[in-house]
């Protein structure tokens, strides 16, 4: 069987970890510069996925079915849109970037950390492959488990706390989905005769709307959880707090998007008139998320959790804008997956250096860095910039979009939205503030700046936040055809909910046109 460019990605970071196996645990640059040479690989062989990647064009490309299990309709079926492909180079990116930003901070079980990176590489671009149900549900749980041990292991002082935190919430949520899954799987079975785990047929398949409701909150609480939205989202700071640099930066920047790329994926075009019942729920969900995430970063004292918390703001500014369902609302959300893993990635990238430097991640302890630290103070600023939606800067096109669909649905929607985006300027303009100005502390006189290493690990993040900042189109082309693919699913049920039993007319998909 020749393996496709799809495939190989999907699956060289887990053939890259069997050599480290044979290799000698106490050599630590060895074990990192051989894993870095994958994870860049892996990144240069994502990249050539573009150069084959027709713009413009709506459907799957890089579609390839493997028979896996004929006997109960599961195959190895993957495929890729400008959506899923966009959040795969996001993935390959960061996780490079990890590896090389892990040199000095993992001093112990470095052999276990490197194979339990590239596993979890391995499971986190499975997903936004997969177009099998029963495939997709496989590398979900895959992917899982490295976080886990990462948190568990490498973290810090309440790290089995955290783990054990992490793993509880994700394991209902898989629960639920395997549950929905599989009355999904069954139900077809029930209408067409036929047993099948293929996300393409599932699609034609039109669902009762009572059970579509069920069956729609199973798969959403399961995303929602991921996300995570409110009042789920308990878990997140504990995990990203408890957990080593790297595996905050690949929990913020891509595990966390799978929810939102499950809402879109599966939830919303398997339950289009479900999803619209119960979008005014989730939206508010995403205003709540949006406000508490801004008051609760606003009284926090360790840098790292105030991050944290951010990031619950920044994913309600997400969740807000996928229930507009509107293009602008979709595509902002899609955008801001990139630009939220972009900054929220980089300003944990930050703090790690710092807590490698003082050992404590508390505001009160620093100050007064811009002296001492020039460097690592103007790049700190242009992330924290982005991060607040500067115009100029990647944060600023994800959330005036979003704020565009917000308006065109409500506009006291779009008012608690501004008033997120308000609060976001005030606490990380004051955190700001308090670690780089003021005056320079006596134990902070001796700090040293951004080393060789530490610069290029967030140089490469700089050039994307300038680049989607100034100049994103190229990546709204690519994200257009999937996004209006989304709206036109839902569009094209919006005036038969009394219907409940009327058809889902999904015929344009994979059928390579645009849908109107």
């Amino acid at each position: 069987m020749k393996l496709d460019l799809l495939s190989l990605v999907i699956v060289f970071p887990l053939i890259g970890a069997i050599p480290v196996f044979f290799m000698n645990s106490k050599n630590r640059k060895m074990l990192f510069d051989y894993t870095l040479l994958i994870t860049l690989l892996e990144f240069l062989f994502s990249l050539f996925l573009l150069k084959g990647f027709k713009f413009g064009l709506f459907g799957f490309q890089y579609e390839r079915i493997y028979e896996w299990i004929p006997s109960i309709g599961a195959s190895f079926h993957i495929g890729i849109d400008g959506m899923s492909l966009i959040l795969i180079l996001l993935t390959t990116f960061l996780t490079a970037l990890g590896i090389l930003s892990s040199y000095n901070y993992i001093t112990h079980k470095a052999k276990e950390y490197v194979i339990v990176m590239l596993i979890m590489e391995t499971g986190m671009i499975g997903v936004f492959a997969s177009l099998d149900l029963l495939l997709f549900y496989l590398f979900w749980e895959l992917m899982l488990i490295p976080m886990y041990f990462l948190i568990g292991i490498w973290g810090h002082e309440r790290r089995v706390y955290a783990a054990f935190k992490f793993v509880i919430y994700t394991m209902a949520g898989s629960a639920l989905l395997i549950t929905g899954i599989l009355v999904l799987y069954f139900y077809n079975h029930s209408v067409t005769g036929t047993y099948t785990f293929d996300l393409l047929k599932l699609y034609r398949l039109n669902v009762p709307f009572d059970l579509a409701k069920k069956l729609f909150l199973a798969f959403a609480i399961a995303f929602a959880i991921k996300v995570p939205i409110f009042p789920f989202h308990t878990w997140l700071p504990d995990a990203h707090v408890e957990a080593p640099t790297a595996g905050s930066v690949l929990l913020a920047g891509v595990l966390l998007k799978m929810g939102i790329y499950g809402f879109l994926r599966f939830a919303f075009p398997l339950f289009p008139r479900a999803a619209l019942h119960f979008a005014p729920l989730f939206m508010t969900l995403g205003i709540i998320g949006i406000l508490y995430g801004a008051f609760m970063s606003w009284v926090q004292k360790d840098l790292k959790k105030l991050v944290a918390y951010s990031s619950v703001a920044h994913l309600g500014f997400i969740v807000l804008g996928i229930f507009t369902f509107t293009l602008y609302g979709t595509q902002g959300a899609v955008i801001q997956m990139v630009n939220h893993g972009l900054s929220t990635g980089a300003l944990f990238f930050i703090v790690g250096m710092l807590y490698e430097r003082r050992h404590t991640r508390l505001i009160e302890e620093f100050g007064g860095l811009a002296k001492v630290m020039p460097v690592f103070s103007v790049i700190f600023g242009i992330v924290m910039l982005s991060s607040i939606g500067l115009p100029g800067l990647n944060g600023f096109i994800g959330e005036f979009l979003v704020m565009l669909g917000a308006f065109k649905v409500s506009k006291t929607v779009a008012f608690f939205a501004v008033l997120g985006i308000i609060f976001a300027a005030v606490y990380m303009l004051s955190m700001f503030q308090r670690v780089v100005f003021l005056k320079v502390k006596e134990k902070n006189l001796g700090l040293s700046d951004l080393s060789f290493r530490e610069f290029f690990v967030l140089a490469p993040i700089l050039v994307f936040i300038f680049w989607i900042g100034v100049y994103p189109k190229p990546y709204l082309k690519m994200t257009e055809p999937s996004s209006s693919a989304v709206i036109y699913q839902i569009k094209s049920v919006k005036g038969s909910l009394g219907d409940v039993n009327s058809p889902v007319d999904l015929s344009f998909k994979n059928s390579g046109r645009k849908p109107r």
